[in-house]
């Protein structure tokens, strides 16, 4: 009999990465995404209506970023992903059962929140789950991997979106985007978690891959049973514990400071890019411009095991290397020009997710979650504040520009990450003690 060779932490982490996948592409399976606008101003809305949901839409997201990142890390990160697209479920039946102004700004306000919930929890989940299995190095293929899976996912829906609108109007989308995101809570209540609610925050967690302090690895669906039930910590010692982690430790401190200006700038401009394709070619052509940008961006995110083994400085180049090829294929205004940008894109979002990922292994706290929706929340002011710049510089400069000049940021962003390398040269890595013994 042949018996396989995959230990058993290697099982565990195969499973949370399926799941995760599952949960990534159904999060973003939503066919109400491409018509929503269309459905808002068939109901009647004005462009400013349309847009204060928008603004309400951000808002949201801004306010409870950082709130649900303590949320996470008091409560079970599993419960808060498996009610998160409950919230999108109710806000897209809402739209299409009873569309009205007021429906539509709930509406917003649960993607929101939504949004907020998944923020941070997420990343939270499954570096910790795999740190406990001792593969943690697994971390940034798995999340590239599903950002890739999400976009992914985004593009089948609005392929799918055509055929379904035409069959059964917005009641079809909008019944295939509540299914979606029922199913998607589902895969959120599958994903594994072997936590306690964070407790004694004021108390440094101990790394679980940390060879001087071994412990069993309990079974699927056991709580760790190392320690005794702790007492839960309170909202503000979470949130306290996590503002400490990021004043008391400068690489942290960079991290923070650098993602926002790396994800919220290439993030932002992405929902211009069929503007700027409008300028290039006719109507007709600008999907194709569009899919030739996103499958550089699915790229990116495969290019992260690749990133990870870039130093600090190589990393650099990376960014300013796609920070010229950004502004070259604006510049250019022809259809190849878009080739540079899709390469843009591509390496923008290999580094975000770089850093993003040598965010997690630094941190060592028991407030991981909250450390991670700070950056959130500096990502969400930087994309608000590039939506303002953008409809400021559209009165005076043409796109092409205005995608060259959000360039220069990088080029900034490039001189600090090679200065401060120490904010994202790779750690060493750590002795997987649990899985030494599983053969």
């Amino acid at each position: 009999m042949l018996h396989s060779t995959a230990s058993a932490p290697d099982v565990q982490a195969r499973r949370l990465a399926a799941t995760y996948y599952l949960y990534a592409f159904l999060d973003e399976f939503v066919l109400l995404y491409p018509v929503y606008a269309l459905l808002l101003t068939d109901t009647g809305l004005s462009i400013p209506q349309v847009s204060s949901l928008f603004l309400a839409w951000s808002l949201t997201g801004v306010l409870l970023e950082v709130p649900s990142g303590v949320l996470a890390d008091a409560v079970s990160r599993r419960l808060l992903l498996g009610v998160a697209p409950l919230l999108g479920a109710v806000g897209y039946g809402l739209w299409v059962l009873a569309p009205s102004y007021g429906v539509f700004a709930l509406g917003f306000v649960l993607w929101g929140a939504r949004g907020a919930l998944q923020s941070g929890a997420a990343e939270a989940l499954v570096y910790e789950e795999l740190d406990r299995l001792g593969l943690a190095g697994r971390y940034g293929r798995l999340i590239g991997r599903a950002e890739s899976i999400g976009l992914a996912a985004a593009l089948l829906a609005t392929a799918a979106a055509a055929p379904v609108f035409a069959a059964g109007g917005y009641p079809a989308v909008g019944a295939a985007s509540v299914l979606a995101s029922l199913c998607c809570a589902v895969a959120g209540f599958a994903l594994p978690e072997h936590r306690r609610p964070a407790s004694g925050a004021d108390k440094p967690a101990r790394a679980e891959s940390d060879p001087a302090h071994p412990r069993p690895t309990p079974g699927a669906g056991e709580p760790d049973p190392a320690e005794p039930d702790p007492e839960p910590a309170t909202w503000w010692a979470i949130l306290r514990t996590g503002l400490a982690e990021a004043r008391r430790d400068r690489v942290v401190r960079q991290a923070l400071l650098l993602l926002p200006v790396m994800l919220g700038i290439w993030g932002g401009l992405e929902e211009y890019t069929s503007l700027l394709a409008g300028e290039v070619v006719p109507a007709a052509g600008v999907p194709l411009l569009v899919l030739l940008v996103s499958a550089g961006v699915m790229l990116g995110g495969l290019l992260t095991p690749y990133g990870q083994r870039l130093s600090a400085r190589w990393l650099a180049a990376t960014v300013a290397l796609s920070a010229a090829l950004l502004a070259l294929g604006a510049l250019r205004a022809r259809p190849e020009g878009f080739v540079l940008i899709a390469a843009a894109f591509c390496g923008l979002q290999m580094a975000s997710i770089v850093v993003s990922v040598r965010l997690q292994q630094r941190i060592t706290g028991p407030s991981r979650a909250t450390v991670t929706s700070l950056a959130g929340l500096g990502t969400e002011l930087v994309t608000i504040s590039l939506y303002g710049g953008y409809a400021l510089a559209s009165t005076v400069a043409t796109h092409k520009v205005i995608f060259a000049l959000c360039a220069v940021p990088y080029l900034a962003t490039a001189v600090a990450l090679a200065l401060r390398a120490p904010a994202v040269a790779a750690p060493p890595a750590p002795v997987p003690a649990r899985a030494k013994g599983a053969r």
